[in-house]
């Protein structure tokens, strides 16, 4: 006779050591951040968002950045991983749910609860991964020999900060939902408000209830200019993060004191950053006035190089040198009284509509005086260039920009002759990017004109070699910026030949 033994299975199972549970948790989330971000999809995403901090810094707009601004540029391109994060630590999180096999997990020391706090603690390397990139991509610019201003700790948080929120969210979602559905969901929808819709503007406080506000403006601020709540947003984030974390815990049955009091913690955090930053918005009165000093009085360091003056903001100072490199060189091409007459070069803004304005700057009426701007590198070069060559031939800002003669023939002559490539610093500086016809020149103030007639001769001047234009130019300076001189006689003057039409503005 044989005995049959059975067992049967305890309805608990006796937990090990005191921290055993704590080491399981740590144990399990380096195993599911190992897998999360060795995961195809999350690879090419990160590998994407390299690619692109590489090809970003090698344009010539690149090679002379603002820091206040770079700091913001670093928010956008995280979010697309910070979505790649949030359906992978989903689908871990339903992993168990998905292959039928949630049962064989009651079995184990380690609950459902704390199963989940492993989820959340796993997308802590892709955070900090994320900040490893930021901090990458923010000390390429800030080593750039161009580089001015001031980065802020808490615009670079973040991008971080985002990947944290978005990973917690995924794993949130699988005890809410429990479909492999919602991940995908979520991102079609997220993409759709912050990406492909209008995203938020940064100018009322429900636009920062989104991860990230990076309010691009076409001028850059000084930075204490900029007004806005970074600090608070970065702790808004923060307990953003940590309450989606612990809300997920608490749902998976981790009822114990601790989670309930991260819970209510995480969401005052919250809370204090999300009302504080929606208060941050609107510009104190000290703000306002700050920035109406630097629009109208600004207060500015002048600094003397070559015969010239240099106005600037303190943080731009360390740019005088590039400004009075163009300065020089459209100076040494000019005639003698032109030549030995010093200029001022004020930089200019205005900044009394913060970051979301877009007000033109008009030009200055007080001789020798030019506009620069905040901005530099790429177009703007060409542009400060026919700004300084417009004074030394018209005299003032307001004049240069009325010129309808043969006049306009010298003053694109010498903003363009010494550069590199002075047929393409023609077509990034006119409005159309033409080389013919005529067509708006841009500049820091008031656009200047060129018909189609004064366009055949410039670019005919610029075809022949520099040397032999610019001692025409140089001998016959008094009669080539005589108001009313045509276009055909400076083209005569300067020995090529006239245009094919009647110098008219209306052309």
């Amino acid at each position: 006779m044989s005995a049959v033994l059975t067992t049967t299975a305890p309805d608990t199972v006796e937990a090990g050591p005191r921290g055993a549970g704590v080491r399981a948790v740590f144990a399990l989330a380096g195993i599911e951040a190992r897998r999360m971000l060795t995961s195809l999809p999350v690879v090419l995403v990160f590998l994407g968002y390299v690619t692109w901090i590489v090809w970003r810094g090698d344009s010539d707009w690149s090679a002379y950045p603002a820091l206040q601004d770079a700091d913001r540029a670093t928010q956008s391109m995280p979010m697309f991983f910070g979505l790649a994060i949030m359906m992978s630590a989903n689908f871990a999180a339903l992993r168990s749910r998905r292959h039928g096999t949630e049962a064989h997990f009651a079995v184990l020391v380690m609950p459902a609860w704390q199963r989940t706090a492993a989820h959340a603690l796993s997308v802590v390397p892709a955070a900090v991964l994320t900040a490893v990139c930021v901090a990458g991509q923010f000390a390429r610019e800030a080593v750039k020999p161009g580089a001015v201003g001031h980065g802020s700790p808490a615009e670079l948080a973040v991008g971080p900060l985002t990947v944290l929120l978005f990973g917690t969210i995924g794993v949130l979602l699988a005890p809410v939902l429990r479909s492999v559905l919602a991940a995908p969901l979520a991102v079609v929808l997220l993409l759709f408000v912050s990406v492909l819709g209008t995203g938020p503007s940064g100018t009322d406080g429900t636009s920062w209830l989104s991860p990230v506000v990076a309010a691009i403006s076409s001028d850059t601020l000084p930075s204490e200019l900029l007004g806005r709540p970074a600090a608070w947003h970065a702790l808004y984030l923060t307990g953003a993060a940590l309450c989606a974390a612990f809300l997920a815990v608490l749902l998976a049955g981790g009822r114990n004191p601790a989670v309930r009091a991260g819970v209510a913690l995480s969401l005052a955090l919250a809370v204090t950053g999300g009302v504080l930053q929606a208060r941050g918005v609107t510009p104190s009165p000290e703000l306002t006035a700050a920035r109406e000093r630097a629009s109208v009085r600004p207060e500015q360091t002048c600094v003397e190089r070559g015969g010239s003056t240099y106005c600037a903001f303190d943080e731009w100072v360390p740019r005088v040198s590039a400004w009075a490199g163009v300065v020089e060189r459209v100076r040494s091409l000019a005639g003698d009284a032109a030549r030995e007459r010093g200029i001022v070069v004020r930089q200019r803004i205005d900044a009394r509509y913060g970051l979301e304005g877009d007000a033109a700057i008009p030009a200055l009426t007080e001789p020798g005086q030019v506009t620069v701007g905040t901005a530099w590198g790429g177009n703007r070069v060409p542009e400060f260039s026919s700004a300084v060559a417009a004074v030394l031939v018209a005299g003032t800002e307001a004049e240069g920009s009325e010129l309808c003669d043969g006049r306009m023939v010298t003053v694109m002559w010498l903003s363009l002759a010494w550069q590199d490539d002075p047929m393409d610093a023609l077509r990034r500086v006119r409005l159309d990017d033409s080389v013919r016809g005529s067509a708006i020149v841009l500049s820091p103030t008031d656009p200047l004109t060129m018909t189609e007639g004064q366009t055949d001769v410039v670019r005919r001047l610029l075809e022949e070699p520099p040397t032999g234009v610019g001692q025409r130019v140089k001998e016959h300076w008094d009669e080539l910026t005589a108001p009313g001189v045509t276009t055909a006689r400076a083209a005569e003057v300067l020995g090529v030949k006239g245009p094919d039409k009647a110098d008219s503005c209306e052309e």
